[in-house]
């Protein structure tokens, strides 16, 4: 069975913006049956020792730079990440930029072309993601995850984290 998967390329805005339709009130779809299984190539865990990987962390720069840290009980990133921005993927209105733009964004930001060995994190997992789906659209290969993310790495003081260090510049506020 070939699993589909579609992302509305700028999202609910966009779809209004195109004209399509709408209706109000609730839909109501018959009950189906999914069943999902990681795919442990893409799944990086703590115990695959995060240090020794390609790392690319899709926070705030200044998140990255350890600037700013609402959220976490340490600021910073993992040492030997790069930092590219998951907003550097998008155009002003929400929708991906081009597969050639992504691309020259994330070798600006990786000093190299990313591939499936590379590791996407954030604090959380979830804006990851966005640079996981940026690289695929880009035409480049499917990458791995660090589902942890810098959440998960810095709880442990004993754990290095770096300050400062190269983050693009969002050209998207």
């Amino acid at each position: 069975m070939k699993t589909l998967v579609k992302v509305l390329d700028g999202g609910w805005s966009a779809w209004r913006a195109a004209g399509l339709p709408v209706r109000p009130g609730r839909e109501h779809r018959a009950p189906s049956s999914f069943q999902g299984a990681p795919r442990e190539r893409c799944r990086v865990l703590l115990s695959d020792n995060p240090l020794a990987l390609p790392l690319l962390d899709a926070r705030d720069p200044a998140r990255y730079r350890g600037e700013n840290e609402p959220i976490d009980p340490r600021a910073g990133h993992i040492p030997g990440a790069r930092n590219h921005y998951w907003r550097l993927n998008l155009e002003a209105d929400g929708r991906f930029l081009s597969p050639t733009a992504i691309t020259e964004a994330f070798v600006t930001s990786f000093g190299k072309l990313p591939d499936a060995t590379t590791v996407h994190y954030c604090g959380s997992g979830v804006t990851a993601c966005h640079n996981a789906l940026a690289q695929v659209h880009a035409g480049l290969p499917e990458p791995r995850l660090y589902c942890g993310s810098w959440s998960e790495w810095c709880r442990d003081p004993l754990r290095p984290a770096a300050v400062g260090g190269y983050a693009q510049a969002s050209t998207v506020e």
